[in-house]
């Protein structure tokens, strides 16, 4: 019997069932007529509702009829989730999952009785605005009804933050994502600025919190909104001596480049940081070690990781601070680099984190050095390059390697907000700028487009039941540049993999985001797990 479906109308809205996407009519006002019924939760007239969505000189009885024959693909097996006689229109929840009510229900006795996780699930169901992308500005009724929707979610989306922030008093690290969040939400909030600064500076994070400042100064200012609360904060927190660092703490932070060689020769540049048990990092498309370390798209993963574990990363050939002047682009000549750089380091067995393009690299790997690898971790990955994927998916990307080669490197604004909504379309101007200088420094016009084309001739579905280590796969559950689907496909191809779904539209995932917290939390209770014992096969 099939599941009952899912709902989502906080963000872009979506319906799956049992994680598979359910196909909602392309009609504005089929959306939005499904939006109002499972939201309101209480039976309409049908007159009512004729008024409400259709101009009079159309036929309203009958486009009601055609939008509701629409929403059958909702109903269950034996039962019909949209109600209907000849005077009434429902929507039956029973069983359902509708992302709005559960918010509403789980917060209707107030916030104190909630649990730091249950507050964090709550949080993670807001991908966005309620009803993001359903917008009937001529239906003055409906439009109002949405507006006044938004608005309650929206400041309840902020009590369930400043919740979370006010539950990791004491843990600054902790509360740096939903304050993070806050400020996303709510720019033009001193208050919320201010305790941002604050909690940076007590985590240790200064530089960061500088930058805060100095951003956020000038974005109030140009509101118009700036009372000297931000400015206070920053002043206070220059007052106070820099928590005190120990030589261990100091060297975690720094990077050592090194450089080993290939196979056929050519030069890996790759670099190690902080302490504790190995974590191999596998190249991705677009690094540079010293460029990465300082930018606000990577230094955070990097960061972070570092802390727990000893961080090993690399630049791709091709890329970065490795040779640029490359003949191979092969699956084998990226799994040699790996290979290079492992036996540079001479660590004997770690865990490997493959990272969009690097996730097929780090699957090759696992499969050819099972007594190497302790934990494979995925974020973002595949195991099919574009080229082997569906035709509409191939006829996209075809699309985008052309814009790959007129565009590559140039100050082009138009080029530039195309990949920045692939890869993560909530980045700050900030972030975009930082984005944007990426694609010069890490490789030439040539070199991306030869490394695009390679990267989509590889498939390794064929390795996928030969990995061995226990396996973490993390996606964003709406990435636009590789899609869900591709990751349920390597999850269930590699043998007990666990899969976890992230709320997030980025396929690089920012500093900022409850998504992020998220997938660290994921590694690192992953990674503390004993990896299973090598068996005969393995040793060999």
């Amino acid at each position: 019997m099939e599941p009952p479906p899912s709902l989502r109308f906080l963000g872009p809205m979506r319906a799956t069932r049992a994680g598979r996407p359910v196909p909602l009519p392309h009609s504005r006002k089929t959306r939005a007529l499904l939006a109002y019924l499972a939201v309101t939760g209480r039976p309409h007239q049908r007159d009512r509702l004729c008024r409400m969505f259709w101009d009079v000189a159309d036929d309203p009885r009958g486009a009601l009829r055609w939008s509701l024959s629409r929403l059958r693909a909702l109903d269950d097996e034996g039962a019909r989730r949209i109600q209907a006689d000849r005077h009434e229109v429902a929507f039956q929840a029973a069983g359902a999952r509708v992302d709005a009510l559960e918010v509403r229900a789980a917060t209707a006795g107030g916030l104190g009785g909630l649990s730091v996780e249950a507050l964090r699930e709550l949080v993670a169901m807001f991908r966005g605005g309620f009803l993001d992308d359903v917008e009937l500005p001529e239906f003055g009724e409906f439009q109002a009804w949405r507006v006044a929707e938004r608005e309650q979610f929206r400041k309840l989306h902020l009590q369930l933050l400043r919740e979370l922030v006010g539950r990791h008093a004491a843990d600054p690290e902790e509360a740096l994502g939903p304050a993070r969040e806050l400020v996303r939400l709510a720019p033009e909030d001193e208050s919320l600025r201010a305790a941002l600064v604050r909690l940076l500076v007590a985590a240790g994070r200064r530089e960061e919190a500088e930058e805060h400042y100095t951003l956020g100064s000038r974005q109030l200012e140009q509101a118009g909104v700036d009372r000297g609360e931000l400015r206070e904060a920053w002043r206070h927190a220059g007052a106070q001596p820099p928590p005190a660092v120990s030589a261990a703490e100091l060297d975690a932070v720094r990077q050592q480049v090194r450089f080993c060689t290939a196979p056929d020769g050519v030069r890996i540049a790759f670099a190690t940081t902080g302490h504790g048990p190995p974590l191999v990092k596998t190249a991705n498309w677009m690094s540079h070690l010293e460029y990465d370390w300082k930018s606000p798209l990577w230094r955070h993963l990097a960061r972070d990781l570092a802390r727990d574990f000893l961080l090993v990363r690399y630049d791709q050939r091709g890329n970065g601070l490795s040779d640029w002047e490359v003949e191979d682009f092969s699956l084998d000549a990226f799994v040699g680099d790996l290979e290079a750089v492992v036996g540079a380091t001479g660590l004997q067995r770690f865990a490997l984190l493959g990272v969009s393009q690097g996730a097929r690299v780090a699957v090759a790997f696992a499969a050819r050095h099972p007594e190497q690898v302790s934990h494979l971790v995925v974020y973002g990955g595949s195991a099919r390059g574009w080229k082997h994927r569906n035709p509409a998916a191939r006829e996209a990307r075809a699309s985008l390697q052309a814009l790959i080669r007129q565009g590559w490197g140039r100050d082009n604004p138009a080029f530039r907000q195309v990949f920045t909504t692939l890869f993560m379309p909530n980045a700050s101007l900030a972030q975009t700028a930082w984005f944007n200088e990426l694609q010069r420094v890490s490789t030439s016009p040539e070199n991306a487009v030869r490394l695009t084309e390679a990267a989509g001739e590889v498939d390794v579905t064929a390795l996928l039941g030969e990995v061995r280590a226990p396996t973490l796969i993390l996606h964003a559950a709406e990435d636009a540049m590789v899609p869900f689907e591709e990751a349920r496909i390597l999850a269930a191809g590699i043998p007990g993999a666990r899969f976890v779904a992230l709320a997030s539209p980025n396929h690089l995932l920012l500093d900022d985001e409850p998504a992020f917290a998220r997938f660290l939390s994921e590694i690192r209770a992953f990674l503390s797990t004993e990896p299973a014992a090598l068996g005969p096969a393995a040793r060999r």
